[in-house]
């Protein structure tokens, strides 16, 4: 019987992507993808319960699917993974989580690259919660590609890919880069090797590598 993993998005270009990266990284597990392009309007955080509950309901609709795991792609919702997994009752992670994790470990000099302001504040509240609950230090630079998003939204690749990139060759200098929203992983591939100074932490890939192990871990239903 074959593995099945669920998949919570707020865009449709983030389900795109991660199908491409399911298909290189564990193409041998079948996935569920949910989306609800509502989600990215609620991420004030006095919609907090009604945010969670939502979720929630998306978790259990990829539990009724048969998925043993859930991954939340959005990086708005990155410090819900654990009341969303009480209410779906499989274990559910979360893109912004995992990278936080990830970057705390590798470096205290951290460079934070986003599209979104909102997505920008998020992250970098995170990985300092995460470097106080490992008992470090970090420094953080954050870059807010200012534009981009607003091209994302019109579905102006280009123009979007442009402005990343530009932005990332300008980080400057610091031990390891953060690239919190999975739609802007398309843009790694197109900075050039001499640029790359520094390990590029891109959500979308290290979450997939991630769920994998996760889901690897798990007994299989029988």
């Amino acid at each position: 019987m074959k593995r099945k993993a669920g998949m919570i998005h707020a865009m449709c270009s983030n389900a795109q992507l991660f199908k491409k990266l399911i298909s290189e990284i564990m193409p041998e597990t079948d996935v569920v993808h949910l989306i609800d392009e509502g989600l990215p309007a609620m991420s004030d955080k006095s919609l907090h319960k009604r945010v969670v509950r939502r979720l929630g309901a998306l978790a259990l609709s990829a539990k009724d699917s048969d998925a043993e795991i859930v991954l939340l792609t959005c990086t708005a919702f990155g410090r819900l993974a654990d009341e969303v997994q009480a209410i779906a009752k499989i274990p559910v992670l979360s893109v912004l989580e995992i990278v936080a994790d990830e970057a705390v470990r590798l470096g205290d000099q951290i460079g934070l690259l986003a599209s979104h302001p909102g997505t920008l504040a998020t992250a970098a509240e995170l990985i300092k919660e995460q470097a106080a609950l490992k008992g470090k230090r970090v420094e953080l630079k954050t870059v807010l590609c200012q534009g981009a998003f607003e091209a994302l939204k019109q579905e102006d690749w280009p123009t979007h890919d442009r402005i990343v990139l530009r932005y990332l060759e300008e980080v400057g200098s610091v031990e390891v880069v953060v690239i919190p929203q999975p739609s802007i992983e398309r843009v790694v591939d197109q900075l050039p090797e001499a640029s790359r100074k520094v390990p590029i932490l891109s959500s979308g890939r290290l979450s997939v590598k991630r769920l994998k192990e996760r889901l690897d871990a798990i007994s299989p239903p029988t």
